[in-house]
């Protein structure tokens, strides 16, 4: 009996130092960092954001985090539930291009310009957001460094290099005032995840739109937003890749750039090319998407169209032609992304290399109401969220349909400076109700769009 009991005891002792060793093996390292505030409960789902786009050098007279947190309440009017903030970081001196250098030129991964505020101005920033049921995302810039990264000094072997034995900048590029990372380094890749993760401990962000992501090493974002995903245990974080890469759905990203879409959309007026060449890009984008509910984010205008391009009154036909091509682009099976000052229509481009602050007294009250008017409309449906694409496009006119369980929508966008007749597909005539008025909306075989009108019907 005693030699029984020995057994046992002597099992329970082993099994339990297995069941420590099997535990200790599969656990993380504790992070340095510990938590700021609380998980954000209103975190949309991915279909469900609407992206608004913040440049914090133009947002406001200060140009400072605390001026981006003075207007949070025009955004939350607006029907945006994401904010999206261009760099937040230190800007490099060294070999700096334009007035202030860029954005994009980070200086010190763990740290706020001070030309913005402190940390707790962000932190601040964000609990506001929060609390207004906005998320808040971060850009984040891994591809390369300013010159005057400590990196470059401390670390030089975390940088590509030439023949020479020098720094190189991003090959294939004219970026003389970044370096390129070197993505084979492990501690250079570590120490990047680092940083990232030191944002959602200290500022408790809730994710990050990665600029330059198509050039940056896909093993890479598999491994950081692994990482950066089980820090939040109890909430999601929301993952942009500023590129087109199938391969970032597979790396968990939850959403690639429209680049395709927003320039099938130049050409359409500025080439006038056909309507029909909309559903062409959707189709390109789209092409062998990781899972369903896979997500392009498409927009009319960003920091960067908006410089070198021109603002969407400029590149889609004024005031009328920039709002049919906001219908399309934010309902054709896409996320919408907003780039501050064009939902008031603002006319003035946005030098992001320098301060160009928005005069928001210069508002067009009624292009406003109708981008809220919009935007209201794809929150209130699922179909537009999450339905299924049909296209039904012309020369001159962006039809579709967007349809999820007994819901289904028509979009109808003229996106021409003149009338234009559209020949009803059989499946699309009927009675419908206006989205917008509530109107009875009865379609026989053609109907007449005036210039740059545009239609939302349901049923």
């Amino acid at each position: 009996m005693k030699s029984n009991i020995n057994i046992i005891y002597t099992l329970l002792i082993t099994l339990a130092f297995i069941s420590c060793s099997s535990s200790d093996d599969n656990s993380t390292p504790p992070s340095p960092y510990t938590q700021y505030g609380a998980a954000f409960e209103k975190m949309p789902d991915k279909q469900d954001a609407i992206i608004y786009q913040v440049n914090i050098r133009a947002f406001s007279q200060a140009g400072t985090l605390k001026g981006v947190q003075d207007r949070l309440s025009q955004i939350q009017e607006l029907g945006a539930n994401v904010i999206y903030l261009m760099p937040v970081y230190p800007v490099g001196k060294v070999k700096a291009s334009g007035e202030l250098g860029s954005p994009y030129a980070v200086q010190d991964y763990k740290a706020v310009n001070p030309d913005f505020g402190t940390l707790q101005d962000l932190q601040v920033l964000v609990e506001e957001a929060h609390k207004k049921n906005m998320a808040v995302v971060l850009d984040w810039v891994a591809n390369h460094t300013a010159w005057d990264n400590p990196w470059i000094t401390q670390h030089p072997n975390w940088y590509q290099k030439d023949g020479d034995g020098n720094i190189i900048i991003p090959p294939g590029t004219n970026y003389t005032d970044v370096a390129q990372l070197d993505f084979n380094n492990a501690e250079m890749k570590a120490a990047m995840i680092d940083a990232m993760s030191y944002w959602i401990y200290n500022a408790n962000i809730d994710g990050f739109r990665c600029d330059y992501a198509d050039f940056v090493a896909p093993g890479f974002w598999t491994e950081a937003i692994t990482k950066l995903r089980s820090i939040k245990k109890n909430q999601k974080i929301l993952m942009l890749a500023e590129g087109s890469k199938i391969s970032h759905f597979t790396s968990g990203f939850d959403y690639t750039f429209g680049f395709n879409f927003f320039s099938a959309l130049e050409k359409v007026f500025k080439e006038n090319l056909s309507a029909s060449t909309l559903q062409n890009s959707n189709a390109t984008e789209y092409a062998n998407i990781y899972s369903p509910d896979s997500k392009v984010v498409r927009y009319t205008s960003n920091h960067d169209v908006n410089l070198t391009d021109g603002t969407p009154l400029e590149l889609f036909g004024g005031k009328k032609g920039s709002l049919a091509s906001f219908v399309v682009t934010a309902y054709l099976k896409s996320v919408p992304m907003i780039y501050n000052g064009q939902e008031i229509g603002y006319a003035q481009r946005l030098n992001y290399f320098a301060r160009t602050p928005i005069d928001w007294s210069a508002a067009d009250t009624e292009m406003l109401a109708e981008y809220k008017k919009i935007i209201a409309f794809r929150n209130s449906s699922n179909a537009i969220k999450r339905g299924t694409f049909t296209g039904y496009s012309s020369d001159a006119i962006s039809a579709f349909t967007m349809v999820k369980d007994a819901e289904k929508v028509l979009v109808l966008s003229n996106l021409t400076n003149s009338s234009a007749k559209y020949l009803v597909a059989p499946a699309l005539k009927g009675t419908w109700k206006d989205a917008f008025s509530g109107a009875t909306v009865t379609l026989g075989s053609e109907t007449t769009l005036l210039p740059y009108q545009y239609l939302i019907l349901k049923n």
